[in-house]
């Protein structure tokens, strides 16, 4: 009997069972049911029907194109600005009656507004004059050192450390706190919708 040949055979055991394959691989393998049926035949539909249905279609997306049309131009209301009803509802209450500018006063603030103009652009100029000053002074000053002796000249030109004391120590790395639950990532949206 040829070797091929004898692995296809069934061979009864000793439990007295047929076995179909042999110790080389599965030779019967089987597939999941397929559970299927034949198709259901379309039904055929009065062509006005379908004519009536394609229209209503158009319609609802007409209209729904003209409403984001019409909202498109409306902005989003940012909830931080709205005014509240109640001060809305005091609004008679708290309306002031300003009394009408004369054209004295209209002067009169309007030079005011020139003087500070004026005041504010001298300040700004005798400050950077005397930045100019100071810087003039300085470069004259470390010239001068560095005439006298060329080693005090790079010690007075070194950044002094003493001028910003700021020291900041602290922990490295966090210690885990004992018994904490992760949250999982989930949260509850409250940002309205506009449509």
């Amino acid at each position: 009997m040829l070797p091929a040949l004898g692995r296809l055979l069934p061979i009864v055991g000793q439990s007295g069972f047929r076995s179909v394959h042999s110790g080389a691989g599965l030779w019967f393998r089987s597939t999941p049911v397929l559970c299927a049926e034949p198709l259901k035949k379309k039904k055929k539909l009065d062509p006005q029907i379908v004519k009536q249905r394609e229209e209503r279609k158009r319609k609802r997306l007409e209209k729904q194109i003209r409403r984001l049309e019409k909202n498109a131009r409306q902005l989003k209301p940012i909830e931080e600005l709205e005014v509240p009803m109640e001060l809305i509802d005091e609004q008679s209450k708290r309306k002031r009656n300003i009394p009408k500018a004369t054209v004295e006063l209209l002067e009169s603030r309007a030079l005011l507004e020139k003087q500070w103009a004026k005041y504010k652009m001298q300040e700004k100029l005798a400050d950077y004059q005397m930045f100019d000053r100071i810087i003039a002074a300085q470069t004259k000053a470390l010239n001068e050192l560095k005439l006298e002796s060329e080693e005090l000249y790079r010690q007075a030109i070194q950044p002094d450390p003493t001028l910003l004391t700021f020291v900041a120590q602290g922990p490295v790395a966090t210690p885990p706190i004992k018994n904490y639950e992760q949250p999982d990532g989930e949260y509850i949206d409250v940002s309205r919708k506009y449509e």
